[in-house]
């Protein structure tokens, strides 16, 4: 257990933590959880760069990397959802997203029993910034409404309103990339894994 590792795993209480922090009705816990999901974006970048740097990367990590960014994002958008952040219409894109992930953890997981380790592609890369960019605007937009609202004692919900709509149009966007490069994943390696083929 190295601090790459250690960085990766950390997601997964962060997202919990965020879940709490955006349910509980006092002042200051959107903003707090808009840091939390920061601080949890940049361990995603944080866990490979050390992992490189001291020539710490593993298997383990490999994998772990891509499932706890995936765990903290899908649970995110579940979470915005059942709060109402999220219209009622967006749990089918988030059910979409849990498919792909889903689909495609399995396919990792099946190649990795055969010795083969399926490593990140660049559209996928691509899919995770635009979910976490998304998520910034999403969770931005309740920490503008009610912390700095209550803190300025000005009106904000006219700038609120305008940073949700762009976080909602860049979920739909995330959620066409997500498909699309899942997709582009599973033809590209499906006949690979099934094969017992090694990925060159």
């Amino acid at each position: 257990m190295n601090l790459p590792n250690i960085l990766t795993l950390s997601r997964i209480p962060f997202l919990f933590v965020i879940a709490v922090l955006l349910a509980v009705p006092w002042n200051g816990s959107s903003t707090l959880a808009f840091v939390c999901f920061i601080v949890a974006a940049v361990t995603d970048w944080a866990d490979g760069h050390f992992a490189r740097r001291y020539q710490l990367v593993s298997n383990f990590g490999k994998l772990m990397d891509a499932l706890t960014d995936k765990i903290l994002i899908v649970g995110l958008f579940v979470s915005l959802t059942v709060l109402g952040v999220l219209p009622v219409w967006a749990l089918y894109l988030v059910l979409l997203i849990l498919c792909r992930e889903f689909l495609i953890t399995g396919l990792r997981l099946v190649a990795a029993a055969s010795g083969v380790v399926l490593a990140a592609e660049k559209s996928g890369k691509q899919k995770t910034v635009s979910q976490m960019v998304a998520l910034i605007f999403l969770l931005g937009a309740p920490m503008i409404s009610q912390d700095l609202a209550a803190v300025t004692g000005a009106d904000w919900s006219g700038l609120a309103m305008a940073i949700h709509w762009i976080g909602l149009g860049l979920f739909v966007f995330a959620t066409v990339l997500t498909v699309s490069s899942g997709t582009r994943y599973l033809v590209k390696y499906w006949s690979v894994v099934f094969a017992g083929d090694q990925v060159t």
